[in-house]
C-alpha cells in the first residue's frame, strides 16, 4: 500500500528495531538540530535518534519535509497502481508527473531542497561550518534531494536507492554539495565527527585522485538523512 500522508501510520516492530539501531549509530555525532517530517512515522524516528544523543536536542517539524502528496493514489496497493498509465511516467519522466488530486513531483523536490538549504545555512550560522544536523523524511523526498545534490536531472532520480532507516549524508560548501554517504545502513559514522580544531578555510574543491576520505576534506554544512 502507498501510505503517503495517511494519518496515524506508525512504525511496526521491525521499524522500531531499525530506528533504535540508527539512533545508536548517529549517537556518535554531536547534533545541532533534528528536523522531521510532520508524519508520525518520521517523528517516531526522530525521537529515537534524539533519545540516544548525549544532550537530547529538540526535534523540530517542518512540513516541507513531508511525504509527497500522492493524492488519489494514497492508500492504493502498489500492484494496482503499477497497472495505471501514470506509473510508467513516474518511472521514466517524473518531472512531468502531477498525481491526481495531489502534488507534482517537481514541487516535492523544490520544497524539500529549499528546506534543506535553509536549515543548513541556519545551522552553519549557529554552529560554524562543521555543524551537524539530521533531517528525517521519506524515500522519494530524500531521493529528490540527493538527485539535486548530485546534479542529476530529475528524470534520473529513480536511479537513486534509499532504503528504510538508511543514512545519506550531504556536505554543503559555497560552490557545490558533496554526497558523502548514500543509502548507508551499517557503516561507522564516527569519522563524520567534527575535528577538534576547525579548519580556517572552507573549500569547495574536490581532491584530485580521490583524496584521503571524508576526514581529510572537512568543509561546511554536513547533514544526515534518515527515512522511515
Amino acid at each position: 500500500m502507498l501510505a503517503g500522508r495517511t494519518p496515524g501510520t506508525r512504525l511496526d516492530d521491525e521499524g522500531r528495531r531499525q530506528v533504535e539501531s540508527i539512533g545508536r549509530r548517529i549517537a556518535a555525532l554531536p547534533l545541532q538540530r533534528i528536523v522531521s517530517s510532520p508524519l508520525e512515522r518520521c517523528r517516531e524516528t526522530a525521537a529515537a535518534i534524539a533519545a540516544q544523543q548525549p544532550t537530547t536536542p529538540r526535534v523540530r517539524s517542518d512540513k516541507r519535509l513531508n511525504e509527497c502528496d500522492y493524492g488519489a493514489w494514497t492508500g492504493e496497493s502498489l500492484k494496482a497502481l503499477s497497472k495505471q498509465p501514470l506509473w510508467k511516467v513516474v518511472q521514466a519522466h517524473p518531472s512531468g508527473v502531477r498525481f491526481p488530486e495531489g502534488e507534482s513531483m517537481l514541487a516535492m523536490q523544490a520544497r524539500a531542497v529549499a528546506a534543506v538549504r535553509e536549515i543548513d545555512a541556519e545551522v552553519e550560522a549557529e554552529a560554524g561550518p562543521d555543524g551537524l544536523w539530521v533531517a528525517v523524511s521519506h524515500g522519494d523526498v530524500i531521493k529528490s534531494v540527493l538527485a539535486a545534490a548530485l546534479g542529476m536531472h530529475f528524470d534520473l532520480f529513480q536511479r537513486v536507492v534509499v532504503d528504510p532507516a538508511s543514512v545519506s549524508v550531504i556536505r554543503f560548501t559555497p560552490l557545490r554539495p558533496f554526497v558523502v554517504h548514500l543509502n548507508d545502513s551499517g557503516s561507522d559514522l564516527g569519522p563524520l565527527r567534527p575535528p577538534k580544531r576547525r579548519r580556517r578555510r572552507v573549500s569547495s574543491d574536490a581532491p584530485v585522485g580521490g583524496g584521503a576520505g571524508f576526514g581529510g576534506t572537512r568543509s561546511t554544512g554536513r547533514r544526515s538523512q534518515t527515512t522511515s
